[in-house]
């Protein structure tokens, strides 16, 4: 393929800031290479347990694997091969935690007061919205008429499912989600 005279190749993927994205936005190959650097996090993490205490190791998992983890994650952290990244942070938090392959990690979460990957990438989208509400209209902004929902923000129809997968229609969405639930408070 040529545009002005220069040959475009065609890639299956490219890497752009650290995120490895790929022709049809699976995320794929960005969590493969991901999977490769928890993997490691967790055989540092694995041998560094008995020479020091819980909370240096999970420090090692702060600096390492939570770090590697959460790069990039309101871009692929909603996409069906995070399974994978799901999977390896049980991993660590068993290792941390020296406990068995079958065991139950919700209580071992709490109990070292780490997020789960899905509550991750929920945090990340509402601070990402919060952060950049300029980027966002409300409905107010999009018409005049005085409605009860006059101050959220403007979720516009899509009905590409990649779209609606995207880091600005999914914040959106989490957003008026956490606000509506916020005002059912007592």
């Amino acid at each position: 393929m040529c545009l002005d005279n220069n040959r475009i190749s065609d890639n299956l993927y490219t890497k752009f800031l650290g995120l490895i994205v790929d022709n049809a936005l699976s995320w794929k190959p960005h969590i493969d290479h991901s999977i490769n650097k928890l993997n490691t996090a967790c055989c540092i993490i694995r041998s560094v347990k008995p020479c020091v205490n819980t909370n240096a190791i999970i420090m090692i998992y702060h600096s390492l694997f939570h770090a590697s983890m959460t790069y990039g994650i309101i871009f692929w952290g909603n996409s069906s091969h995070s399974i994978q990244v799901v999977r390896m942070q049980k991993r660590a938090i068993r290792i941390i935690m020296g406990c068995g392959n079958r065991e139950s990690c919700r209580n071992l979460f709490k109990e070292l007061k780490i997020l789960p990957l899905m509550s991750q990438y929920i945090l990340s989208l509402l601070t990402f919205v919060s952060n950049n509400r300029e980027q966002y209209f409300t409905n107010s902004e999009i018409h005049i008429i005085n409605t009860r929902h006059t101050s959220k923000l403007h979720l516009s129809r899509a009905h590409l499912n990649i779209y609606q997968k995207g880091v600005y229609y999914s914040g959106i969405k989490i957003f008026q989600w956490s606000y509506t639930g916020q005002q059912n408070i007592p």
